[in-house]
């Protein structure tokens, strides 16, 4: 088959640069006004096209990969798979690939802005000013704490979470991390981070959580209710990582009746939807799942699914097919 004779269609707007590649070499079918396609025209669009480019937010499923009569691969345009079903996908034969490595120093930066963000109030400061409600430096205005001997725990030490830990050296925290398998010697020594395998007991002894594992059926509400009450009061929860690994509404409750110190949290357990608690919550930043949205990190991600997709075409396998699940 001539890659013009290759149907693909892309399910949102991605960078210029990456469009115009693929239009140059095959037969594209864009989404020039970047809605969200609806489960129905996604479905009906996706029925005669060879190839598919979704995005995490696009919910490929088992009617879906069975109603698409020529489909041969997914290029998913994300490093997290769990928006697709891989078992379906297997057993009619369509390959999947991802975009994985692009997107860890982005979201590592996001992870230190919202912990910095949070600890020294930063918004709650911001909107004194805005709301004309500041009179001048006061000794006890919009105290904050002190990063610096913190305790400092990592869940899933992959290769976003080793980039966390390698920014957080530089503050001073002390660095404890929970892992399916723990590190080397030497990597441990050289990230400064103490192993817990009883995540009980290591998220007792934080006064802030990052979370990197990715969303599988056994890290559902990892952090469950009963989880979330073993936080110390002060303790500061960040998730860029998939918002069904917390109970959603138990954080909600405890950060609005001020039972942990904060949270900030760049994707949700019900995107777009948000729990109101979380919107009715002091000391709380929510994102709109921003961690890679950067220039640099959309347009490498865009190169992945192009590199993907030409080398399925030449008859090869794709360097990122997804052979398992993906876990970061």
């Amino acid at each position: 088959m001539k890659r013009k004779d290759i149907i693909i269609l892309i399910t949102r707007k991605l960078p210029e640069k990456i469009e115009k590649t693929l239009k140059e070499n095959f037969n594209v079918i864009l989404n020039k006004a970047d809605k969200k396609l609806s489960y129905t025209e996604l479905k009906k669009k996706v029925s005669e096209v060879d190839i598919l480019i979704p995005c995490v937010s696009d919910t490929i499923d088992a009617s879906i990969i069975q109603s698409a009569k020529k489909l041969k691969l997914i290029a998913n345009f994300g490093n997290g798979v769990d928006n697709l079903d891989l078992v379906t996908a297997r057993e009619e034969n369509v390959m999947v690939t991802n975009t994985p490595d692009v997107l860890t120093e982005d979201t590592a930066d996001l992870v230190l802005t919202l912990v910095l963000m949070i600890s020294r109030k930063v918004v709650q400061a911001q909107k004194k000013i805005s709301g004309g409600r500041w009179s001048g430096w006061g000794p006890s205005e919009t105290m904050g704490e002190r990063i610096r001997g913190k305790n400092f725990g990592i869940i899933g030490m992959g290769r976003i979470g080793k980039a966390v830990a390698k920014r957080l050296n530089i503050l001073g925290v002390k660095i404890f991390y929970h892992n399916r398998n723990r590190l080397k010697n030497n990597e441990e020594k050289v990230l400064k981070a103490k192993y817990f395998e009883n995540l009980d007991l290591m998220i007792t002894h934080c006064d802030i959580i990052s979370i990197h594992c990715p969303y599988t059926p056994e890290t559902f509400h990892l952090l469950s209710k009963k989880r979330l009450k073993l936080l110390k009061r002060n303790c500061i929860v960040i998730n860029t990582s998939r918002g069904e690994i917390v109970d959603e509404q138990a954080l909600a409750s405890l950060l609005f009746k001020k039972k942990i110190g904060g949270a900030g949290l760049d994707v949700f357990e019900h995107e777009p939807e948000i729990t109101q608690k979380l919107l009715e919550s002091d000391n709380v930043i929510l994102l709109p799942h921003i961690s890679s949205a950067t220039i640099e990190s959309r347009i490498a991600m865009g190169n992945r699914v192009i590199k993907n997709i030409i080398t399925f075409a030449n008859g090869k396998t794709p360097p990122d097919v997804i052979k398992k699940l993906y876990y970061d």
